[in-house]
């Protein structure tokens, strides 16, 4: 797939306004933006977006946070202070222009901004309008904050790995986030459809706390029908439902992962004939802590690759535990093309990528533009809404964008 390529994506000829930020907001967008939508992002002329400032350790590329980076492709940003009642022209034109609003602010905010549901419905109704939060709009959490960690702690899943006297263990991956991202993501499609046979757009409603519990739908339907819990016991686990030997081992140069998979096969990996004798796939439960304090060093004595073969060879799943160079260097990686180039600027920079991870024989998704700079699309879309130049600068001039009177000048030559 070339990810750079000009054929036009599935969502070709849909403008989404994107007044996100963060994470899962900015996902959703980019997302729909892989797959050939006209992303417009509106941030704030002073500093942009919370990540633009934000990022892991201050590290950049091009003077851009990285994380900013890797999560607005396929967008252009336009400047605008919707705090300033003078942007309430330019919001008026856009969202007539629009087909999708995306926002993630806290309850209540989008309202006091002009941009909530019935305001811009009644503006355009048939805009599909998504509100992404981390509790929903009603209840008595929907002014809580919700950031991915937070969001882990109320799910119950923090209890679901380690052993009994561990602290509760959160993931590495922001996954109430990127799966909040997918599943607006999905939500707005599916209104989109929608649409298309009722003429009229409609509300998507995503909380993450509803996510992360839709994301345990085994684990939730065995407790609240049975009351079980998982159960952490003495030896470490990764999942306190899944029977031994479910986990990662340390070998002699790394470590190993094994999945489900019945201890008699096990046996034959490791030639140990007690594993053998475990025939009943129940026993991976009943003898769980025997069973993990046998075989935690066991894999020690050779390497990774030693044990992934003999596991292949008796169809017992299991992989390597890598870090991010060996990710990159993956000969599979490399082979399927998950790593490519995104433009960044004018000038034939570019930085490193992770690919859509969608593949579609007719509108591939694609990278077509790299995360914008600041503002660095406003005139080009004031001036595609049908705004004159004395009028961008008018709006420059009363601070409800973020344009330099120089660029105004330079747009007019």
């Amino acid at each position: 797939m070339d990810n750079t390529s000009p054929t036009p994506g599935a969502l070709d000829g849909l403008r989404v306004l994107d007044a996100t930020q963060m994470l899962a907001g900015p996902l959703a967008a980019t997302r729909l933006g892989d797959l050939g939508a006209d992303v417009i992002k509106l941030e704030s002329p002073r500093g942009g977006e919370f990540n633009r400032t934000h990022g892991f350790d201050d590290l950049r590329i091009h003077s851009e946070m990285t994380t900013f980076m890797a999560v607005n492709r396929n967008k252009r940003s336009l400047a605008i202070d919707l705090k300033n009642p003078a942007s309430g022209q330019i919001i008026r034109d856009l969202v007539l222009s629009a087909d999708v609003f995306i926002q993630n602010f806290r309850h209540g905010t989008a309202e006091r901004l002009g941009v909530g549901y019935d305001q811009l419905k009644e503006l355009n109704p048939k805009l599909v309008y998504c509100s992404i939060s981390g509790y929903g709009s009603f209840g008595p959490y929907r002014d809580r904050p919700g950031q991915d960690l937070v969001v882990q702690g109320y799910s119950g899943s923090m209890f679901s790995v380690g052993s009994a006297d561990d602290a509760p263990e959160p993931g590495a991956l922001w996954a109430a986030d990127v799966m909040t991202g997918y599943q607006a993501a999905i939500g707005i499609l599916a209104a989109l459809q929608a649409r298309d046979r009722l003429g009229v757009g409609q509300k998507v409603e995503v909380d993450m706390l509803s996510i992360v519990l839709d994301a345990q739908l085994q684990e939730m339907v065995t407790y609240l029908n049975t009351g079980r819990q998982p159960q952490r016991t003495s030896e470490p686990s990764a999942h306190a439902f899944i029977p031994a030997p479910y986990g990662v081992y340390r070998t002699n140069d790394g470590w190993v992962t094994i999945a489900m998979s019945p201890l008699t096969a096990l046996g034959e990996v490791l030639n140990d004939d007690w594993l053998r004798s475990l025939t009943d796939y129940n026993d991976g439960h009943t003898h769980r802590d025997q069973v993990y304090r046998h075989i935690r060093h066991a894999f020690e004595n050779e390497n990774t690759q030693h044990w992934l073969q003999r596991c292949d060879a008796v169809n017992v799943w299991a992989g390597p535990v890598y870090d991010y160079a060996d990710v990159a260097n993956d000969a599979h990686v490399q082979a399927t093309g998950m790593l490519v180039d995104q433009p960044y600027g004018d000038h034939g920079d570019s930085i490193r990528t992770v690919r859509p991870p969608l593949r579609m024989s007719a509108t591939p998704p694609a990278i077509r533009r790299g995360a914008p700079a600041l503002g660095s699309d406003t005139i080009a879309i004031l001036t595609e809404l049908g705004w004159s130049e004395q009028r961008i600068k008018d709006a420059a001039d009363n601070g409800a964008i973020g344009v330099r009177s120089e660029e105004v000048i330079g747009a007019q030559q």
